[in-house]
């Protein structure tokens, strides 16, 4: 079964640069798959009702160039929240309850759409 203590070694050899996020998404998806399935009456519901991944989307809006199109496991995302507000006390002053929120209603879209017009840039964020 996997443990909490694997998932955390596996978010601290990302954060150590160790591996990428390629990497840390794989040996994550691993883990997952080698999970028995549930038996003790915890709720099932089908994987293309609820959303599994977390993209973000930075456009340079001048050019229409992608900057950034980054897909993560929720699962990553969750830990990565939980970490960085216990060390970070600036993540813990941004309301990251809207995120969080957004990502257990398991809901499947866009939960963020800013542009910065500052850095010329759209950043999205979508569950998918």
């Amino acid at each position: 079964m996997t443990t909490v203590e694997e998932r955390l070694k596996i978010l601290q050899m990302l954060k150590d640069g160790k591996i990428s996020v390629e990497e840390a998404s794989e040996l994550l998806k691993t883990l997952e798959k080698s999970e028995p399935a549930r038996t003790s009456g915890e709720p099932s519901t089908p994987n293309t009702q609820r959303g599994r991944w977390m993209r973000i989307a930075v456009t340079d809006v001048e050019t229409g160039k992608a900057k950034v199109n980054l897909k993560l496991p929720l699962g990553v995302v969750k830990a990565g929240l939980k970490l960085g507000t216990k060390f970070s006390p600036e993540l813990e002053q941004m309301d990251s309850t809207k995120l969080m929120e957004a990502i257990q209603d398991g809901g499947i879209g866009k939960i963020i759409d800013v542009d910065d017009a500052e850095d010329h840039e759209h950043v999205e964020i979508f569950i998918d």
